[in-house]
């Protein structure tokens, strides 16, 4: 424990944990929102979600660090309407999905990695600003990575828990609310990007 509050300079474990926690709010929520569509999920399936969800927020926190200082003011300006597009295009996918009977519905592709990478790439664009502020700050990107994709590895495994605990209980009603909380998600990052300018 020393050595990590001492590897992590300015910021100390505590501090990088509580980041974390934030960053994994959104991927918490999705995760939820998918368990509660795909109540039946498997445990490998869900730990392929979960480690896509934190393989991502790392990333793209490492992307941040090292390339934010060059695109900053580009992806500062955008990054808000990707995430907002990306989850309402998915989230009124799934909505329309919950509205059609059964005998409409086919295969449903939410294990469909391509879907579930989108999903990443939608609730971690904020680990992107974190990580140029964690590069102004001098961080130790490596570490702060490993933390905060533990961090969001957890957060998704236990949230596809509830919602697949969940999920049985809300029958054809599950996409719709997994819609809507995707949308809600997509708002809510567009919304603090937005007055945080």
């Amino acid at each position: 424990m020393l050595y990590l509050r001492n590897y992590f300079s300015g910021m100390d474990l505590i501090t990088i944990v509580a980041v974390a926690a934030g960053l994994s709010f959104d991927s918490f929520a999705v995760s939820l929102s998918l368990g509660v569509v795909r109540n039946r999920i498997l445990l490998k399936e869900a730990v392929s979600v979960a480690l896509v969800m934190a393989l991502f927020q790392a990333s793209l926190l490492v992307a941040g660090y090292f390339l934010g200082s060059l695109l900053s003011d580009v992806l500062t300006a955008a990054d808000h309407w990707v995430a907002l597009l990306l989850l309402t295009f998915l989230g009124a996918r799934m909505i329309i999905e919950g509205l059609r009977s059964e005998k409409e519905k086919k295969q449903r592709d939410y294990h469909n990695p391509f879907t579930i990478i989108t999903i990443a790439v939608g609730t971690s664009i904020d680990a992107f600003a974190v990580g140029i502020s964690f590069a102004l700050l001098n961080i130790r990107i490596w570490c702060s990575a490993l933390v905060i994709g533990i961090v969001t590895f957890i957060a998704s495994m236990l949230a596809i828990g509830i919602g697949k605990s969940a999920g049985a209980h809300f029958g054809r009603n599950a996409e719709i609310l997994g819609g809507i909380i995707l949308i809600l998600i997509g708002i809510k990052i567009f919304v603090e990007h937005m007055f945080s300018i």
